[in-house]
């Protein structure tokens, strides 16, 4: 055991199953929205750990791409999650192990606090979260101290993880508020399924640290993209406040006399206006995207919202000295860059300043879209 103050903890991605439902293919390789499943589980995890780690069996080295220790079972041939959980306790230094399997794309980010909480409230050896029905026992907070107990369990044979896990005092830690963490693909056709905020077109972010360029290319960008015959619509964040009417003008007193909503027309423009009721209450792209009449409208291009769940572009300048976005964000799915990224080379590439390339790309893009 460690002599830090808090328990230390690895968290481990088990991705070195067979995946025999999904017809055997790598399920943390394959791509959910663009992005490789291992990718959305990387994001929930690293922030809750001190270390990662993935367990994998298969395409080590594609797996290494997303810069993370990949560990292979220390016990020859697939023997399910057992195995992955003895060889991350086997080689970490960690006081636990937290796990979590590869194809689960929304894991709570109140895993480890949680689980750690309910150990220690209840003095149990170890914890396993429940969807409030049933155990999820590949959601485990486990001490390392117990790798014996499980080598010996695997040496005599067996593999289920239910067996091992109630050898010993077994906490059960309540995620009946979150069941969407347990959410996993087992088929092919789960992976068409969408988290992503609903649209019945396209929907594309742009992502980069500000001054970056995005105002600057989306306007050259949907001049492109008008060319083509694509109809746009843009979405833009705004980071501070802001105001489209004028003081002395007649809307902007009335919205001040106190209309929480204010709509402007006339033959050729509509303008609506409409007062937040805190001001601590960031706007979201479900409630936003109602809004737009999308009967025109071919595709929907959003500047900010980094956080949302949507496809994105990610605008990236080397020699402005900002770090990379793409490496915590599965959503991204290409980089335009004025640079060759090298540690990027799985994910797509195009020039910043090819604006022709990038409308290319956009192209395709919305042949490929599935609402």
């Amino acid at each position: 055991m460690s002599s830090h103050t808090y328990p230390s903890i690895t968290g481990v991605i088990l991705a070195g199953g067979q995946a025999r439902r999904m017809g055997g293919g790598d399920k943390g390789l394959m791509l959910y929205q663009h992005q490789p499943m291992v990718r959305y589980a990387i994001k929930a995890m690293a922030p809750q750990v001190d270390t990662l780690i993935i367990n994998a069996n298969r395409h080590i080295d594609q797996y290494q791409h997303f810069g993370y220790p990949v560990i292979s079972d220390s016990i020859e041939g697939f023997h399910g999650p057992l195995a992955g959980m003895l060889t991350a306790m086997e080689q970490t230094t960690a006081d636990y192990i937290l796990t979590a399997p590869c194809d689960c794309p929304t894991i709570s980010a109140q895993l480890r606090q949680r689980m750690m909480e309910t150990l220690l409230l209840t003095q149990s050896d170890l914890a396993v979260a429940t969807d409030g029905e049933r155990l999820q026992p590949v959601f485990c907070l486990i001490p390392t101290r117990l790798k014996h107990s499980l080598k010996t369990f695997l040496e005599k044979g067996e593999r289920k993880i239910d067996r091992w896990l109630v050898q010993h005092k077994l906490a059960e830690v309540d995620f009946s508020d979150q069941p969407e963490t347990f959410v996993n693909f087992n088929h092919p056709e789960d992976l068409e399924h969408s988290l992503k905020p609903k649209s019945d077109i396209p929907i594309l972010g742009f992502s980069a640290f500000s001054g970056t360029g995005k105002t600057t290319l989306l306007k050259q960008l949907i001049p492109e993209l008008q060319k083509r015959n694509v109809h746009v619509a843009v979405i833009k964040h705004a980071h501070h406040n802001f105001d489209i009417d004028k003081p002395g003008k007649d809307s902007y007193e009335l919205r001040e006399a106190g209309a929480q909503q204010m709509l402007i027309a006339s033959s050729n423009m509509m303008a609506l206006m409409e007062k937040s009721q805190s001001n601590d209450n960031e706007p979201r792209l479900s409630t936003l995207l109602p809004r737009l009449d999308t009967s025109t409208l071919n595709l929907i291009l959003v500047e900010g919202f980094k956080h949302e769940a949507i496809p994105k572009i990610e605008l990236h300048r080397p020699g402005l000295g900002k770090p990379l976005l793409f490496k915590d964000d599965p959503h991204i799915i290409a980089i335009a860059s004025d640079e060759d990224i090298t540690d990027a080379h799985h994910i797509k590439q195009m020039d910043i300043n090819n604006i022709p390339a990038i409308a290319d790309f956009i192209e395709h893009f919305i042949s490929s879209w599935t609402a």
